[in-house]
């Protein structure tokens, strides 16, 4: 049931939300010119490594699409990202994702390989499902990029405070995870989108 509900969300989304997408990939082209996509490497379920797909909101990195990145670190955010970012618009080309089965609507974010190599027993049981485009830790770290941005050491402060509390909760919704659950998880979600727009 959750596959198909996957598979029928990400196809409505991707209709309804088209012309949403393709303002924001014009704004993208015209203000910051190509690529109009970023593709980043994440791990997902049973561990295996996929490319995750979002708007561009950042300048190009050469080393952006293999999974380096700097955490807290917004320098190379671009202006019209900043909007895009606020909006969470620059995450719906995870429809795609989604459709392909490398993840699922609701389930635990994907990360990239370096942060899943620490406390690694702990990722083994939350890469026992799909990877979500939202979760309730997504909801609760909704701003932890400013967060992190204002921590003296942003990548100590991830690796020590947010990430386990991040693991709990994934930890906590793998134990618990429902149908119900999910469409619960999906309306807060867009509740917390709707109210940072607002």
């Amino acid at each position: 049931m959750k596959r198909l509900f996957d598979i029928l969300a990400a196809v409505v989304g991707l209709i309804v939300l088209s012309p949403v997408l393709l303002f924001a990939a014009l704004a993208i082209l015209i203000l910051d010119g190509w690529p109009l996509l970023f593709f980043h490497e994440r791990v997902g379920r049973n561990g295996r490594a996929f490319k995750l797909v979002k708007l561009r909101t950042m300048t190009v990195s050469q080393n952006g699409e293999k999974g380096g990145f700097d955490v807290g670190n917004r320098k190379r955010v671009t202006a019209i990202g900043r909007l895009l970012r606020r909006a969470k618009i620059d995450e719906l080309p995870q429809l795609w994702n989604v459709l392909a089965g490398d993840m699922s609507m609701v389930g635990p974010r994907p990360e990239v390989r370096k942060w899943t190599e620490v406390y690694p027993e702990r990722w083994a049981f939350v890469h026992t499902v799909r990877p979500g485009i939202t979760d309730p830790a997504a909801i609760a770290f909704r701003y932890e990029e400013e967060f992190l941005a204002s921590a003296d050491d942003p990548e100590k402060t991830y690796r020590l405070e947010v990430l386990p509390k991040k693991l709990d909760m994934y930890e906590t919704y793998v134990r618990n995870r429902s149908f119900g659950g999910d469409l619960k998880i999906i309306w807060r979600t867009l509740r917390e989108v709707l109210h940072g727009i607002l």
